[in-house]
C-alpha cells in the first residue's frame, strides 16, 4: 500500500540520513548511514535494523529498504532515480568523506560531559 516517505539530510549529523513514513503529525523516523543508502544502490547491504537492495531487474527502477525492530519489519519500495538524486544533493552538501570537517566535536564532548563537564 502506498505510504508517505520522506528521505531527510543535515550537515550537523553528515554520516546520516532519515527516512520518515507515514503523516507528518504520526510519522516514524529511522535514521541510518548515509553510506548504507548508496552501498545499497548497488548491492545488498545493511544488517540488522536497516537493509538496502538495489534495482531488481523486474523492477528496473525501484531498491527496496527493510526496516525491522524486534516486534515487526516493513519493506519499502522507493524509485530508485528519486533516491539517486536525494544522495546527489546531500553530496552537493557534504561530499563523501568529508564528513568529519561537518562535526563539531568540541560541541559533542561538551553535551557528554554535562552541564557540569
Amino acid at each position: 500500500m502506498p505510504l508517505p516517505a520522506r528521505l531527510v539530510y543535515h550537515t550537523d549529523d553528515p554520516y546520516a540520513v532519515c527516512l520518515s513514513l507515514g503523516e507528518p503529525a504520526k510519522s516514524v523516523t529511522w535514521v541510518f548511514a548515509r553510506d548504507l543508502l548508496a552501498e545499497g544502490m548497488r548491492r545488498a547491504a545493511g544488517a540488522g535494523a536497516v537493509l538496502v537492495f538495489p534495482r531488481h531487474r523486474c523492477l528496473p527502477d525501484t531498491m527496496r529498504i527493510v526496516l525491522r525492530s524486534p516486534a515487526d519489519a516493513a519493506l519499502l519500495e522507493i524509485p530508485a532515480s528519486l533516491v539517486t538524486a536525494f544522495l546527489h544533493d546531500t553530496y552537493a552538501l557534504v561530499a563523501p568523506g568529508a564528513e568529519g570537517t561537518h562535526i563539531d566535536l568540541d560541541g559533542c564532548l561538551a553535551r557528554l560531559a554535562g552541564p557540569n563537564g
